[in-house]
């Protein structure tokens, strides 16, 4: 709760990153507020009133991952909605002629995108699948499994694509982008 706050406020991919991570380990609990407790909140001794506000932050989850039907996989819709978001600017910027860079980090990296979608993610945006590529990836370090060069060279260019994007969404939130060509 209190890095996703942080997260959300300075960089909205790895805000999105990170929940889904959350996601993942409220499904590894078995969806259960006490073992989340435990496991979660417990390790990190907080005061009290942090302490309780932990724990209903993830029985809201673990609530919200039952309405929604996602206990075994898939996302909950807030963060569905980051992505739709980011896919609305994705779309103004590339419509834009005020922004080649960000342009040229798109297609530089969609070919990894496209290889991504052919892979079984052809039912999901090319920006969800980007952040399963990254997701998956962060996963594989997190386990200390081997990345092959390949891989680490697609996900450069698509962490650089993804960046951008983040930075531009922290403009717009902020008031500072002008997308009017």
């Amino acid at each position: 709760m209190i890095i996703s706050r942080k997260l959300k406020e300075q960089s909205i991919s790895e805000y999105l990153l990170y929940m889904w991570q959350v996601e993942d380990l409220i499904r590894a609990n078995g969806c259960d507020v006490d073992k989340l407790e435990q496991s979660m909140v417990a390790p990190y001794n907080l005061p009290a009133e942090q302490h309780a506000e932990m724990v209903e932050w993830y029985a809201n989850l673990v609530e919200m991952m039952r309405i929604e039907g996602v206990q075994q996989s898939g996302h909950l819709q807030i963060n569905k909605n980051v992505i739709i978001s980011l896919t609305d600017l994705h779309c103004r910027l590339m419509h834009s002629q005020k922004f080649p860079f960000y342009q040229a980090a798109y297609y530089k990296a969609l070919p990894f995108i496209v290889e991504i979608r052919a892979k079984g993610g052809q039912d999901k945006s090319e920006l969800e699948n980007c952040f399963d590529a990254l997701y998956g990836v962060w996963m594989l370090r997190l386990q200390r499994k081997e990345v092959s060069r390949e891989t680490a060279g697609a996900v450069a260019d698509i962490v650089k694509f993804v960046g951008l994007l983040s930075d531009y969404y922290s403009k717009e939130r902020a008031g500072e982008l002008d997308l009017e060509d």
